[in-house]
């Protein structure tokens, strides 16, 4: 029962290590799209570009998650739309990504 215990306790202890943003987590695992931001453009789009960032354990991070990255990745100069994913394993790996609509 002791060992049941320290293991809920260490789960839940070392879930907020490695986190990125998401409107809802999981504890043992998340995978997340949400909306991130629009533009008043009505042009339907055709190109995608996307830029991420990882985390490890909360003490290791690195990346650049930016629209500016992500839309530079999809060839895109007019930005029709803005979403984003992110990823949680365990409380040890995070993933946020942004995922840029435009043309």
């Amino acid at each position: 029962m002791k060992k049941l215990l320290l293991l809920l306790v260490s789960v839940v202890v070392l879930s907020g290590c490695a986190t990125a943003t998401m409107p809802v987590s999981g504890l043992l695992f998340a995978n997340v799209k949400a909306p991130l931001t629009a533009t008043a453009s009505t042009e339907k789009p055709t190109r995608v570009g996307r830029a991420s960032t990882r985390s490890i354990l909360g003490l290791i991070a690195s990346g650049d998650a930016s629209i500016q990255t992500a839309a530079r990745n999809g060839g895109i100069t007019e930005i029709h739309h803005v979403d984003y994913e992110s990823q949680n394993f365990f409380g040890v790996l995070a993933e946020f990504t942004v995922v840029v609509y435009g043309n």
